[in-house]
């Protein structure tokens, strides 16, 4: 056998090798699922967070308001609209934050408990998969209580 041929057919074992393993660690995986939105909905926090984002917006449009209405020029009231857009938007990521940081850690406390290996969006999911959702909302309110 030709050096090249023995070369190849060693790749092609290897190949074949990762190949099988990785099937058999697939098959070792648990999919579990949850509706995000209505975990985050369901969040003890949520609400509040909500009601704080909107004072946020409000605040954010008065100022541009403001500023827009010292101006005459349409470039300049487009540079205020975006940058109070922009700041709003900061704003509520910072009030969201700790809501997401919350619910990660109750979807991996979750999944570790019910040996859970991958945690997918049941909206992308066609079939199967263990519903973690209310797991995850049980959780998440025994934490923030």
């Amino acid at each position: 056998m030709s050096r090249s041929r023995k070369t190849i057919s060693v790749l092609a074992l290897g190949v074949l090798v990762v190949v099988v393993l990785a099937g058999l660690a697939t098959a070792a995986e648990s999919i579990g699922v949850i509706d995000p939105q209505k975990v985050l909905f369901q969040h003890p926090k949520f609400e509040q967070a909500q009601k704080q984002i909107k004072a946020v917006v409000e605040k954010k449009q008065a100022e541009a308001k403001a500023a827009m209405d010292k101006t005459t020029d349409n470039n300049e009231k487009q540079k205020i609209f975006e940058t109070k857009r922009q700041e709003a938007a900061r704003e509520e990521q910072k009030l969201m934050e700790p809501l997401f940081k919350d619910i990660d850690l109750a979807i991996r406390t979750v999944a570790k408990a019910k040996k859970i290996t991958i945690v997918l969006d049941k909206g992308q999911v066609f079939f199967g998969g263990i519903d973690l959702t209310e797991d995850v909302i049980l959780e998440l309110k025994k934490k923030n209580s």
